[in-house]
Order: C-alpha cells, then sequence, then structure tokens
C-alpha cells in the first residue's frame, strides 16, 4: 500500500490536500501521462461519480489533468463504480476512472482507478501518480481547459448489459422488492433494472442532494429498508452502498442478510449444479466462523485473504474460483465481472431464489451466525501493533483465552484512521467484555 493510495484507492475529505483541485489536476496528468508512456499513444480514460456535490469539480479537475498530457477523456455522468469497470473493458478504454468514497459521508470523496481488466490499478501506476502527488508544482505545465461533456448513452451500455446479459431469463414478475439506493449512483439505474425484469418494486432513497448520500440509508444503515418490507409485505429488500459496489439484503420477515450469508447461498446453490469452480469460496479475515462451519458441512471449502477486495480477487484470480466477496457485501463473481457490483450480486441472489422456489430466509436458514463483536476505535497513528507492549500483551492474553473456541482480529483500516477489533466466539457476553477492554486499552495507548 502506498503512502496516498489506501485499500480501495485515494480518500480523503473532498477540498483538503491530497483532494485538493491542483493535486487532483496533477493526479489526471501523472495518469495519462504513465499511460502514455506504456502505451506510446495519447490514452482513452472514461470517468464516472457518484451524487456527492463534490463530483463534478473533481472529475473536471481529473479531466483537465488528463487533457493536459494529452489524454482524451469520455465521461459517464454520475454513475456505479463497477459501472465505470464494465465501460472501460467493453469500450477497449487504457484506464477508468471513479470520483467516489463509496460508503463514506458526503464530505468524504475518493479516487479510484481501474485498468481495462477492470481490476484495480496495479501498484507501478499508482506509485507513479504518488510521485506525482508529491512533485514540486512548478514542473507542471498550465492545465488546459476543454469542456467534458457526459455521455447518457455510456450509463445506458451499462444497464442493457446488467438487464440483457446479467439478467437473462430472469423473470421477477409477481416478487415484490423494496429497492434502497442510499441517494448514492445507483438512484436511477436500480430502479430501471428491476422494473424491466417484471418486479413490483418501491424505491426509497433515490433522491440525491449532494449531501445525503448514505447519510441513514442504504447498506450502512438498513433499519428504514427492514421496516419498509414488512410494512408493504415484500419478499426481499437491496441496500446499496453510495456507488452501489456493495449490496446487503433483508429477508421477508425483516432480518438483515449480508455478505457472508450471500456468499453462503449463491455458493450452495453454485455447488449444487456442479458449478462451483474447485469447492472453494474466497472471503477476507473478517468473515463469520459460521460461513467456514456452513460450507465445510457442505463439502466447500473456504479461503481466508487479508481485508480488502483487492486481496479477494487476486485469490481468485491466482488459484480459481466462481465466488468471493466481505462481509460488507462487496461480492465478486469473476467469471462475470473483476469487479464487486451490488446489482450483479443482486441480480444472482434474485435468480436462487426464482430457480429454487425458496424464500430468502429458508435460502440463509443453513447458515448459523456465530456471535460476533466489532469496535471500531479512532486513534491518532498506526504503529505496529505488536510493538506496544500492553497491546501485545492484551491480544495473547485473548486468544489464548480464546483458544479453540473463537478468533481475534485486530488491524487497522485502510482507509480511515481507525483500528479494528473483532472478536468471535460461542459466549457473546465474554467476547463483549473483551473486545471492549482491548478497545479501551486501545484509545488508551495510541487513541
Amino acid at each position: 500500500m502506498g503512502k496516498f493510495f489506501g485499500t480501495d484507492g485515494i480518500r480523503g475529505e473532498a477540498g483538503q490536500f491530497p483532494l485538493d483541485e491542483p493535486t487532483i489536476e496533477r493526479i489526471g496528468y501523472a495518469l495519462a501521462k504513465e499511460l502514455a508512456l506504456r502505451l506510446k499513444r495519447p490514452p482513452q480514460i472514461v470517468i464516472g461519480c457518484d451524487t456527492r456535490e463534490s463530483g463534478d469539480w473533481m472529475e473536471a479537475a481529473i479531466a483537465r489533468g488528463a487533457f493536459t498530457a494529452g489524454g482524451n477523456v469520455r465521461s459517464a455522468g454520475v454513475i456505479t463504480t463497477p459501472g465505470v469497470a464494465y465501460l472501460t473493458r467493453v469500450l477497449d478504454a487504457d484506464a477508468g476512472v471513479v470520483i467516489s468514497a463509496s460508503h463514506n459521508p458526503y464530505q468524504d470523496n475518493g479516487i479510484k482507478v481501474f485498468a481495462p481488466s477492470g481490476k484495480k490499478l496495479d501498484d507501478e501506476a499508482e506509485f507513479a501518480i504518488e510521485r506525482s502527488i508529491e512533485a514540486d508544482v512548478t514542473g507542471f505545465a498550465t492545465m488546459r481547459e476543454e469542456p467534458l461533456h457526459s455521455d447518457a448513452k455510456l450509463k445506458e451500455r451499462y444497464l442493457a448489459f446488467l438487464r440483457d446479459e446479467i439478467g437473462r431469463e430472469l423473470n421477477l414478475s409477481g416478487l415484490k422488492l423494496v429497492v434502497d439506493c442510499a441517494n448514492g449512483a445507483s438512484y436511477e439505474l436500480a430502479p430501471k433494472l428491476f422494473a424491466a425484469l417484471g418486479a413490483e418494486l418501491t424505491v426509497i432513497n433515490a433522491d440525491p442532494t449532494g449531501r445525503n448520500i448514505n447519510l441513514n440509508c442504504g447498506s450502512l444503515h438498513p433499519e428504514k429498508l427492514q421496516s419498509a418490507v414488512l410494512a408493504a409485505s415484500a419478499d426481499a429488500g437491496l441496500a446499496f452502498d453510495g456507488d452501489a459496489d456493495r449490496l446487503l439484503m433483508v429477508d421477508e420477515r425483516g432480518q438483515l442478510v449480508d455478505g457472508d450469508q450471500m456468499l453462503f447461498v449463491t455458493a450452495e446453490h453454485l455447488a449444487e449444479q456442479g458449478k462451483l469452480a474447485g469447492n472453494r469460496v474466497v472471503a477476507t479475515v473478517m468473515s463469520n466462523m459460521g460461513l467456514e462451519v456452513a460450507l465445510r458441512e457442505r463439502g466447500v471449502e473456504l479461503i481466508r485473504t487479508s481485508v480488502g477486495d483487492k486481496n479477494v480477487l487476486d485469490e481468485l484470480l491466482k488459484n480459481g474460483g466462481s465466488i468471493g466477496g466481505e462481509q460488507s457485501g462487496h461480492i465478486i463473481f469473476p467469471e462475470i465481472s473483476l469487479a464487486g457490483d451490488g446489482m450483479i450480486t443482486a441480480l444472482e441472489m434474485l435468480r436462487v431464489m426464482a430457480e429454487s422456489k425458496k424464500t430468502l430466509s429458508q435460502l440463509v436458514g443453513g447458515f448459523t451466525r456465530y456471535p460476533q463483536i466489532i469496535i471500531n476505535v479512532r486513534v491518532a497513528s498506526k504503529p505496529p501493533l505488536d510493538s506496544i507492549a500492553p497491546i501485545k500483551e492484551a491480544i495473547a492474553r485473548i486468544e489464548t483465552e480464546l483458544a479453540g473456541k473463537g478468533r481475534l482480529l485486530l488491524r487497522y483500516s485502510g482507509t480511515e484512521n481507525l483500528a479494528r477489533v473483532m472478536i468471535e466466539g460461542a459466549d457473546e457476553q465474554s467476547i463483549r467484555h473483551q473486545a471492549e477492554s482491548l478497545a479501551q486499552l486501545l484509545k488508551e495507548q495510541i487513541g
């Protein structure tokens, strides 16, 4: 991981370094320059953003930098992160740029760059951009002003891909769905997609103002969706995050269905059809022990990676697999797309419901979750945790207490100044006490 690029691109407060206008221009310039050096020609770049009020000026700044370095830029306007990844691939573009901070509040924003394959940008290119961010600004040419117009046809092409290819022969007639768009990038696309496939829809949180993205809604705050599913007597609820690369669901009883449960449902369905490559599922160290146990009972191996969809994808591509993902609802079907896509995940889950003729609650019934406590602690710095004796000793003590009955995971967030404490075990009261005591220690030592 570089100095500015975290596990999911560059993130921060919009308008503040490194997401101030001059620095963003240099990022666009450096990206286009690096691509031009590799390709020996002007690079083709596709760009899109979510609904944050800072999206327009950030998109324009990236484009100015890229134009100045000789690049060509096409804008898809407001579109999901996986939508940009898809367009980058099918348009034979050399890079796709997304202006989004995903599930973060509206004040934040971010820059993610995709390669033509749909994978995130390689480390070498990221380092080149980071050198540019830190370079002497006097070494840059005057930025070239050039109008950037969004092309509505690009978004329509992505919608047609979801509807006609991923949703082929999927008939949702008779199915009642509540769709929570998080006032984000899916606010137009998701209702059009599921209505076109025949579902009866109730749509909530699809009125973006630039400041209400993820605000008490979407996959981070599914409580209103849970109530709406019950009020509408719906078959399922779909909750996207701000850039719609994640999905959480709500079953017909109003119960939340997370990424672990969706991995279980889709993996079990694929395994029953003999289509689960390698009889393996890739998840991260954050996935619940219940997933591991449920899959093992069905002859399926769970492979764990470090946190981050990039790590999940790398493992899928290196050693094979039909599905991988995170508890947060970021699921990857590499045979369909190398980018996690909340709407593809929804289509695949709805297909399982349609083909099995089971309710969502019946499908997740084979999954028993182990109690899991997660506490986020804001930190002033991120020193190696084993370099702080009291923390190292506390970790050793808790791991001894959990031996054979649970697990502890303590790590720093890749995108925020947070330490995350996660403990799983059979007894919820015990693990809550352990997690709270460790969180308090972290506050005292590095908070």
